[in-house]
């Protein structure tokens, strides 16, 4: 088991160097058209990267369909950077309010809110040129279609929009789990998705694998709301107390903690099942998955 964990590991520490790498080349190719002060922000916010679970969660699975890591990289790398973004916005002051992000000061405390509004929209915007340059092909487009898909008004921004529209007001469970899947779970599901279309998935298999991304996406939101009451600023590299000093509605808030914990546990197995049901899955894409739903607690 120690010598699978280890392997696993191994594995991981892999993808997270190889995305690491090309986000450093993708930086360095725009850094002498770039606004200096531009680049510092967009550098400050993508390094060092935290954990990397989208993209690598993207080329995990497509490795498990027999595609290359080199052929999604640059899709991979363009998640991150749409999920570096919404890191940067979320922490303005007008939304989220928070001062530190990855155990660091959050990108408009360096730099102001104008430029860090700035940089996010630079990542945004050069997430989509990477993808772009790529579309070849239908599965690239089809990849490139639903990481955009989940990034937009229908997805990830729609989430955060109900989330602020809902401030200071009860909600229930079902309004809860639709702001969740969408400001959270859409990224995961496109990770998956488009991991699939890139390692030549027909649609069956990209249906069957979009279960697993929704599933994937309330755990771990139901876990990090779990987090900000049990942990520490220190071990979440970010402030614990955010949602509740701006009145958020969150998992713990709607169903109590030890309900929270109990839909966890229920919704993490959910996850697992529909996982363990596909026809083609690595130990790697396999070990991602249980990373992000077995985070400390």
């Amino acid at each position: 088991m120690k010598n699978l964990e280890a392997n696993f590991q191994n594995e991981l520490n892999k993808k997270i160097e190889i995305i690491d790498n090309e986000l450093i080349n993708y930086l360095q190719l725009i850094k002498a058209d770039c606004p200096s002060k531009l680049h510092k922000a967009m550098e400050y916010s993508l390094f060092p990267g935290g954990k990397r679970l989208r993209p690598v969660i993207l080329l995990a699975t497509c490795e498990a369909l027999g595609g290359r890591i080199e052929d999604a990289l640059p899709f991979a790398c363009a998640l991150e950077m749409i999920h570096t973004y919404s890191l940067i916005h979320d922490d303005l002051p007008a939304m989220d309010d928070d001062d530190e992000r990855r155990g660091k000061p959050s990108n408009h405390k360096v730099f102001g809110d104008a430029m860090a509004i700035l940089a996010g929209d630079a990542l945004l915007n050069r997430a989509f040129e990477t993808m772009a340059d790529l579309c070849d092909s239908p599965q690239n487009i089809n990849a490139m279609r639903v990481i955009i898909s989940a990034s937009g008004d229908n997805g990830m921004i729609a989430g955060q929009v109900q989330d602020i529209l809902n401030e200071n007001k009860k909600i229930d469970s079902s309004t809860l789990s639709n702001i969740y899947s969408k400001k959270t779970g859409k990224l995961f599901v496109a990770a998956l998705k488009a991991g699939a279309w890139l390692g030549g998935a027909d649609e069956t298999y990209v249906a069957a694998i979009e279960q697993v991304g929704e599933k994937l996406g309330l755990a771990f939101q139901i876990l990090d709301d779990i987090l900000e009451v049990e942990s520490t600023t220190e071990v979440l590299g970010k402030s614990t107390d955010s949602d509740s000093r701006n009145k958020k509605n969150t998992y713990v808030s709607v169903h109590g903690l030890e309900a929270a914990k109990v839909d966890y546990q229920q919704i993490s197995a959910e996850a697992l099942t529909a996982l363990n049901k596909l026809p083609q899955k690595t130990d790697t894409l396999c070990g991602v998955v249980l990373s992000v739903i077995k985070r400390e607690m």
